[in-house]
């Protein structure tokens, strides 16, 4: 016989009373009440957010071990929460649904390192350490896990290659694994979601996740306070290091040195490199060449921008993780209008979830409407490397299937140039992209066109202001 909810609860009553002083229990389990088991996911409301947070804080272990005896591995804990100061409605409390977020403990534990009297201790570039010991935060966001990572064909290769590389670190052919895409596209929620997975698979792990812009400050501080190889050590410790944005590398030697060394010395250990950055390789320019190659070692793997149907799951999973409950037609007019990136479409869900909370408005189409409009600029025209050629054509007075040949006569050559300077600045595509739509030209053309380009205008007057006339048409 299937047990009810008020069976199962009880049950997991009988099992904590137990285990927690009866004050305790008293204060934080008799006040809640049950609602419904379905799909083995066990709904119960407590009180008020501060009861939700304080559940979830001090006492989601014992909850999740009671309800697993009691339903099985499966299941899962939900919260129906009455909002404080809320309106009645049919006699029933305003209540909002949350999950449970089901934390993982991602913190290291201490590492031993070597210890001599007579040498400083090696120093922590994030905490002050112990004598023998060193405790660091592994500065991962508990939220950005896989199960809050949606997959669709814009993320699927990158997301599959994370899995792998967060149930093995540091033992498949993704190593380093390179995540690379435009702004808000999710590279930092995957970047951490590898590192929590490892820290679920493998809890004796260190794992670091860390911005290249506080490496970098935290290398020129080793140096303006001579102790380099404290640093270096440091960094040598780590089992999975997690390096975001390491683009912010580029024209910065003695960091792009130093880093090379400790990467030569992490991977020759076995360790995990898992680096994003906002382009691929072939287009960071000032980086050298010797890390350049050693980021191709592993396995590249792009973020594209989202398709509908992946934007719907996106939205529907962050309102269930936000307990925000929204009609479908909602979630789809989002879904459509909203296509830049998950950045922007998780800030419209927001500022829904405040309207709807702290002013106690009902979310209605409308008010969506309302949010795009304040939030996003719809009417902006999206700039394509076809749109660019269309207008510098225009501007130069020429066809365009002139620059799409193999004229090399100079008023075309200068066309051409200028089109594939504007695509690279203003489109989010590769160089291979741009040359491909722009006479089937490789990465090693564009990257010469926009110099080219650049070097006119530090020079010539004249072409500067045609550049600026042109700048301006596209951006009309």
């Amino acid at each position: 016989m299937n047990k009810s909810h008020d069976d199962v609860w009880n049950n997991c009553l009988q099992i904590i009373r137990d285990i927690i002083p009866s004050i305790s229990f008293k204060t934080w389990f008799e006040p809640i009440v049950p609602l419904k088991l379905e799909n083995n996911i066990l709904t119960i409301q407590v009180p008020s957010p501060f009861f939700y947070e304080y559940l979830e804080e001090q006492y989601i272990d014992i909850l999740r071990k009671t309800l697993r005896r009691e339903i099985g591995t499966d299941a899962k804990l939900e919260y129906n929460v009455v909002m404080e100061n809320s309106n009645y409605i049919n006699g029933k409390p305003y209540t909002v649904r949350y999950p449970s977020r089901n934390k993982t403990d991602l913190n290291n534990k201490p590492v031993q390192v070597p210890f001599d009297l007579t040498q400083p201790s090696i120093k922590n570039p994030f905490v002050i350490p112990g004598i023998k010991k060193i405790h660091f935060d592994p500065k991962l966001n508990s939220d950005y896990n896989f199960n809050n990572y949606v997959e669709g064909e814009c993320n699927r290769l990158a997301r599959s290659a994370g899995i792998a590389v967060g149930n093995n670190p540091g033992g498949t052919a993704f190593n380093p694994l390179m995540i690379y895409g435009d702004s808000g596209l999710g590279k930092t929620h995957l970047a951490q979601a590898i590192g929590i997975l490892v820290k679920e698979k493998h809890p004796d792990k260190i794992v670091l996740y860390v911005n290249a812009n506080k490496f970098q400050t935290q290398f020129t501080d080793s140096i303006r306070n001579n102790n380099k190889n404290d640093f270096l050590h440091f960094y040598q410790m780590i089992d999975v290091l997690i390096l975001d944005d390491v683009h912010e590398f580029v024209g910065k030697e003695k960091t792009q040195d130093t880093f090379f060394h400790i990467f030569n010395h992490l991977h020759q250990s076995g360790k995990q490199l898992i680096l994003t950055c906002d382009r691929p390789p072939v287009e960071l320019q000032g980086m050298e060449q010797r890390l350049l190659s050693r980021f191709k070692w592993g396995l590249l793997a792009d973020l594209q921008r989202p398709d509908y149907e992946t934007r719907l799951a996106i939205l529907k999973k962050k309102a269930y993780n936000d307990g925000i409950e929204l009609p479908d037609e909602i979630f789809e007019f989002l879904a459509a209008n909203i296509s830049n990136n998950i950045r922007e479409l998780e800030a419209v869900l927001i500022s829904l979830y405040a309207q709807s909370t702290l002013n106690r408005k009902e979310i209605t189409l409308d008010l969506a409407r309302l949010m795009v409009e304040k939030l996003i600029s719809t009417s902006r025209r999206e700039i394509t490397i076809e749109y660019i050629q269309k207008i510098v054509c225009e501007y130069y007075k020429i066809p365009v299937d002139l620059i799409q040949g193999k004229t090399r006569k100079r008023e075309i050559v200068q066309a051409r140039q200028v089109s594939m300077f504007f695509s690279k600045n203003l489109t989010k595509a590769s160089l291979a992209s741009i040359g491909s739509h722009i006479g089937g030209k490789d990465h090693a053309t564009v990257l010469h066109a926009c110099k080219t380009v650049n070097n006119l205008i530090d020079t010539d007057k004249h072409f500067r202001n045609q550049i600026t006339e042109i700048e301006k048409k596209l951006k009309v």
